[in-house]
């Protein structure tokens, strides 16, 4: 007879994995990518920079965990719990918990659709630095450029690493392609 308590260890595991994400996730910016930041929006808000940074983050942590996991029901998790550390943030003034909710969100949408787009002529870390410098109004786009595609390829690896940290790698066998893996009953 299996331990009348097993899916609560298992939730109570998925719980922890998920939590240790949403630290890695809720990380502060370095801060010589915030005067970066600041020096390239030209408007002197520190405090600004280091949000867009935050929010950049996160909805990295966002799009990693909806692609990237080895469950389906990871991506979805991972959206509730960061909205739950939201709500906890120091950093999130009170009363304006709804407002950084919404930013985030407008930030999930314009970073996922730079994510889909396609080009020839621009590759996606590129594509993402001039949507997130046009979006903020910086004047020398293509001279930044470098730098914020630099700054979210860091953010995407270190989401990926956290997320693998955090739930595991997936094992294929070395002698079969995943398609047929995958096919086989479990």
């Amino acid at each position: 007879m299996p331990w009348p308590f097993g899916k609560s260890k298992a939730t109570d595991q998925s719980r922890r994995a998920v939590q240790a994400y949403i630290a890695d996730a809720s990380a502060e910016p370095d801060a010589s990518d915030v005067e970066w930041l600041v020096a390239a929006i030209g408007d002197g808000d520190i405090d600004r920079a280091r949000w867009e940074l935050r929010y950049a983050r996160r909805v990295f942590a966002l799009l990693v965990a909806e692609r990237d996991a080895l469950d389906d029901r990871t991506g979805s998790l991972v959206a509730r719990e960061m909205r739950q550390a939201l709500q906890l943030d120091r950093n999130v003034a009170a009363g304006m918990v709804a407002v950084a909710e919404r930013q985030l969100n407008e930030r999930l949408a314009y970073f996922r659709a730079a994510f889909l787009e396609r080009s020839a002529t621009e590759t996606p870390d590129a594509r993402v630095g001039r949507v997130f410098l046009d979006r903020l109004g910086v004047r020398d786009v293509s001279g930044n450029v470098g730098r914020a595609s630099a700054i979210f390829r860091r953010y995407l690896e270190a989401s990926q690493d956290a997320l693998r940290a955090a739930f595991g790698v997936a094992k294929v066998p070395e002698d079969q392609p995943p398609s047929v893996w995958a096919r086989k009953p479990g």
